[in-house]
């Protein structure tokens, strides 16, 4: 195989590996035990806050197992673009390991997330309009200083980071039936699908998606990767088109056993529920999975289903509109 084209369990076995060499930089995230929504759905759900890892995303992990191994390999110099999660990630990655990382974001990126970016300390270089341009860019400085460019999710050592998720949940809940994870580029369901089929391979992976935003999705049912429009959700870190070749394809196309579209509203139910029933604030993407096991539920009964909540990054604006609709 080549390194483009890894088996399920060679990714399997670089999701252990990467367990390992991260273990001393992340939270092992609590699994909590959800009572009402059990109740009402007859599914025995338990959430896997990954709400609460550092950054308030699951990102933390692919983005340190990556530049850990990059600077394994010798690497001194790296970029990346990323308004979101991605980028707070690799930035705290890039100061805890001293690894010099500069990060492209669009003239147009929120405020508040920029200010956020800037407060850490790394380089932050603001280009083009959008989030493509920028993307574009640190592509084409990496190529020129001959450097990597550290992809949110089209890279076997991100995916691996992403998926100790999987190895955490099995060490807490081994005897779990189903996994329900949000898709958007297909990282983070590819790692913790590969290491659960290999480790417990009766084990559900439901891939969740937004209807606003559902590319993979659509890859997977045309047995290809395909562009088509993204429109505005709530789950704005599922958000967007994948890259051609992309080595996540395999993976959800392989490993995912079912697929569910959810709705906004939806969503935004699944936020105010983790709010009111367990005081905790997550984003939209995380509220994906979680109205995915509502969806689902007659399919699960008497089950034992584990949701990751991947991120907690919701705007203070989306969120008190969430609140007020639902009070």
């Amino acid at each position: 195989m080549s390194d483009l084209q890894k088996t399920p369990m060679e990714v399997a076995i670089m999701v252990e590996e990467a367990e390992a060499r991260i273990r001393k930089y992340i939270l092992h995230t609590p699994l909590t035990y959800t009572p009402a929504l059990s109740k009402e759905t007859g599914v025995e759900v338990y959430l896997k806050l990954e709400n609460e890892q550092w950054t308030g995303s699951f990102k933390t992990r692919g983005a340190f197992n990556k530049s850990c191994v990059l600077m394994t390999d010798g690497v001194t110099k790296v970029y990346t673009a990323s308004t979101g999660n991605h980028g707070m990630a690799s930035a705290l990655a890039f100061k805890t390991l001293g690894l010099n990382g500069i990060i492209t974001i669009p003239v147009s990126a929120d405020t508040e997330k920029r200010e956020k970016l800037l407060d850490t300390g790394v380089c932050v270089i603001q280009h083009g309009d959008d989030c493509v341009e920028a993307e574009a860019h640190a592509r084409s400085l990496a190529e020129r200083d001959r450097v990597p460019y550290l992809s949110p999710y089209n890279d076997y050592h991100v995916i691996a980071g992403q998926g100790t998720i999987g190895v955490e949940l099995l060490r807490e809940l081994p005897n779990v039936d189903a996994v329900f994870v949000s898709v958007g580029g297909g990282g983070l369901i590819g790692g913790i699908a590969a290491y659960l089929k290999r480790n417990r391979s009766q084990c559900k992976i439901i891939g969740c998606s937004p209807r606003k935003s559902k590319v993979m999705h659509e890859s997977v049912k045309s047995g290809k990767i395909i562009h088509e429009e993204s429109y505005d959700t709530l789950s704005d870190g599922t958000a967007g088109g994948i890259e051609p070749g992309s080595v996540t394809f395999p993976l959800c196309r392989d490993l995912v056993d079912n697929w569910v579209l959810v709705e906004e509203d939806e969503i935004a139910d699944a936020i105010f529920y983790c709010l009111r029933a367990h005081k905790k604030v997550i984003e939209g993407a995380a509220g994906v999975a979680l109205a995915a096991v509502k969806r689902l539920s007659d399919n699960f009964k008497g089950k034992k289903v584990a949701v990751v909540l991947c991120g907690a990054n919701i705007s203070t604006r989306n969120l008190q509109l969430i609140v007020n609709t639902h009070l």
